[in-house]
């Protein structure tokens, strides 16, 4: 399997959406339903959570002046890991103690979002784990180079980046902002509408709105992180750009699995990133590029 890194491909290869049969359901609680049914893989009530953790992080990348503030729930199922940023004070460290070793079904049905998000999360990931679905063609490698947080960053930015299929001057919305996305998003020619709930200017003094509806009528194509699925935003998010007919990609530390589900039913392509996310290495590791075929939504 060859591997190349962003700095020598910017177009990724359109590669194929999930098997055909895959099991598609129209919002994030219609695909839960789904999974409890059984309708991707065993029955949850028949699989436990190994492990629940959480980890708490602050990252500010040289030359900037955000600091970025994370908190992310993850769960351990078989040989996979499932994980979903959650804002401060949404769950109690107890949750470690109390969710470890619960049947998966019990997380699916009564965990909170976040929880129940990684949960889903692991769950997806276990019954298709991104490296064999690189092997199987329906997803591109792309290999992080090692280095210093702000190499990582750039290098990762632009392979999401890479997933864009838009002419100069085209307005993408950015649904999550990361200082070294914009700047990738630049350099492909898009004009970035940034909005976040947290953030209120860029790098560089773009004004940040909190407005996500303003971005999404205005948008040729929206940028979106898996954050959405633990805000409850994603849905809505995804409902318009089915409805405006626009690309939607998401670039998914959290709910990789998840946001994968719906390739080809709204979400013209993914970045995934399973854990352990990049910003905690300083070696090699590797993201997974997937694109429904003609990138359209």
């Amino acid at each position: 399997m060859t591997r190349t890194t962003p700095m020598t491909r910017t177009t990724p290869v359109p590669v194929p959406a999930p098997a055909p049969g895959t099991v598609r359901a129209p919002y994030v609680d219609g695909l839960v339903e789904a999974v409890l049914a059984g309708a991707h893989g065993p029955l949850p009530s028949e699989l436990l959570a190994t492990s629940v953790f959480w980890i708490h992080h602050g990252t500010r990348l040289a030359g900037g002046d955000t600091t970025y503030l994370n908190q992310y729930v993850l769960v351990r199922l078989g040989g996979s890991f499932g994980g979903c940023a959650f804002e401060a004070g949404e769950l109690d460290p107890a949750i470690c103690r109390d969710a470890s070793g619960t049947p998966l079904d019990v997380l699916l049905r009564e965990a909170p979002r976040p929880l129940r998000i990684a949960a889903l999360d692991a769950y997806l990931a276990e019954a298709r784990p991104h490296r064999l679905a690189a092997e199987a063609g329906e997803a591109e490698p792309v290999v992080l180079p090692a280095g210093t947080p702000e190499i990582r960053a750039r290098a990762r930015d632009a392979a999401i980046a890479g997933l864009l299929d838009i002419g100069q001057g085209a307005k993408v919305g950015l649904i999550g902002v990361v200082n070294p996305l914009v700047a990738a998003i630049r350099e492909r020619g898009g004009d970035p509408l940034p909005c976040d709930f947290n953030l209120r200017a860029t790098q560089w003094g773009d004004p940040v709105t909190d407005d996500m509806h303003e971005v999404l009528d205005r948008a040729d194509a929206v940028v979106a992180t898996g954050m959405t699925l633990s805000n409850g935003s994603f849905d809505t998010v995804l409902g318009r750009c089915r409805t405006r007919g626009i690309p939607l990609i998401v670039y998914a530390q959290s709910g990789s699995a998840v946001a994968r589900a719906f390739l080809g039913s709204g979400v013209a392509a993914v970045s995934a990133e399973p854990f352990p996310f990049s910003q905690f290495s300083a070696d090699e590791t590797v993201l997974y590029r997937y694109r429904t075929k003609g990138g359209g939504a």
